[in-house]
């Protein structure tokens, strides 16, 4: 019996029998490996753009900086400057004592206004700024500038012109200051409220009533109340010459010392020191309405025949003028207080607007220095309109020369460009 023949086995031979099964796995795996490369591409593609921004470094150069001192100033701004690339949105500006640090952020400003202004620089010490730029490809590589010192300058170049009317206004004022001592008598032009006064006292005298002076309702940094009591020192000589009695109330410690000597010293100049009365000045109080409710008191009860109401009035000057009007005295009113002088003008006889009440004061005490500066503001005056006359022929002429553009706008020319101040 011959032995059977043995069968080649199928996987040991690649010519007999069922396909080799090795290339088969090895293809299957390729497949699966790139289907699944597939998807992680497919997979990084869909990230937000955003995590890929905070991963990536940026392509943004530094930004071109400079710093500078703020010039006309007390020492204490310094003036930052920059060129930002393309793309860049905010400019984070920082400040230090030393260029290594440490910096402290300041502000984050737009790009686009390429400048920062430092206010709060201590004065004559050196800093440093550090500037990095924020875009859409990332931060800029911080930019770092310095030393800058804040300087203060003794003197503001752009007030020039300030303090050349300054300097014409006392060359008047010492003008006239000097003429006046030399003799010259310096003309004021009368006015109606300041003659009206006298003529107030001679009625309080004649129907043997008192007159009241209400020095206005402020304190004595106010210069309203300072022409008052010029104004009261004129009054108390007039009164003391007509042996009238005179009230004056006031609100403040110091007007009320000062108001005592004023009156002290007009019946001392007519001669009748011994006329004199101390509690002539009363000292009320520093409340408002208070105040005003014991002046009214007084022009119920004492019917003073002239009311003279002289200085810094707000919201009592109509309660204290339609009083006083109730009684059927003479009023002279003056403030300098444009919007309390329609109720003044209503309710009293005279009304000194404005100015007038300045004026008065050196009209009626004749003091040279007075008259000084009132003659100097009123030259001064003069001047300023000549030179808005002057100006604004030159303004009309340059326009029509020089029509705006729409690249520059309205220029304009150097004659009014002097005028401004910075």
């Amino acid at each position: 019996m011959r032995p059977r023949a043995s069968r080649p086995s199928p996987l040991r031979s690649g010519t007999t029998g069922l396909p080799h099964p090795v290339p088969r796995l090895r293809a299957t795996s390729f497949a699966v490996l790139g289907f699944l490369a597939l998807v992680a591409g497919v997979a990084r593609a869909q990230t937000p753009p955003a995590t890929a921004r905070a991963t990536t470094t940026s392509s943004l150069p530094a930004l071109s900086a400079a710093a500078a001192d703020v010039q006309n100033d007390n020492g204490q701004a310094l003036h930052v400057q920059w060129t930002a690339p393309a793309g860049v949105e905010q400019v984070i500006v920082e400040r230090g004592s030393t260029p290594a640090g440490p910096f402290t952020v300041l502000d984050t400003v737009s790009a686009e206004g390429g400048s920062f202004d430092d206010n709060d620089v201590p004065r004559g010490k050196p800093v440093f700024y550090r500037l990095t730029g924020l875009g859409a490809h990332g931060p800029t590589p911080p930019a770092v500038i310095g030393p800058v010192v804040a300087v203060a300058q003794w003197f503001n170049t752009g007030r020039t012109n300030v303090a050349f009317f300054s300097v014409i206004f006392f060359a008047f004022v010492l003008f006239f200051l000097w003429s006046s001592r030399g003799g010259r008598k310096l003309f004021v032009r009368r006015i109606a409220g300041i003659d009206a006064i006298e003529e107030a006292v001679g009625r309080a005298t004649e129907m043997g009533r008192p007159v009241l002076f209400v020095p206005g309702v402020q304190d004595i940094d106010d210069i309203q109340t300072m022409a008052a009591l010029v104004i009261l020192e004129s009054v108390a000589r007039t009164a003391a010459q007509y042996e009238t009695k005179m009230i004056v109330p006031t609100n403040y410690p110091v007007p009320f010392t000062l108001a005592q000597e004023m009156v002290k010293n007009g019946f001392l100049e007519a001669g009748r020191p011994e006329s004199y009365d101390p509690n002539s000045v009363r000292y009320i109080t520093s409340e408002q309405f208070a105040y005003v409710a014991a002046i009214n008191g007084i022009i119920l009860r004492d019917r003073p025949a002239a009311n003279l109401y002289l200085g810094a009035f707000f919201a009592e000057s109509l309660i204290l003028a339609e009083t006083g009007f109730s009684t059927g005295a003479i009023q002279v009113a003056g403030t300098a207080n444009v919007h309390q002088l329609p109720f003044m003008v209503v309710a009293c006889d005279y009304t000194l607007i404005g100015e007038e009440l300045y004026a008065a004061s050196a009209y009626l005490s004749r003091e040279p220095r007075l008259l000084s500066t009132l003659k100097g503001s009123d030259y001064m005056k003069v001047v300023i309109i000549l030179l808005l006359l002057i100006g604004s022929v030159i303004e009309t002429s340059f326009v029509l020369k020089n029509p705006p553009t729409q690249s520059l706008g309205q220029v304009s020319s150097p004659f009014k460009s002097w005028f401004r101040t910075e």
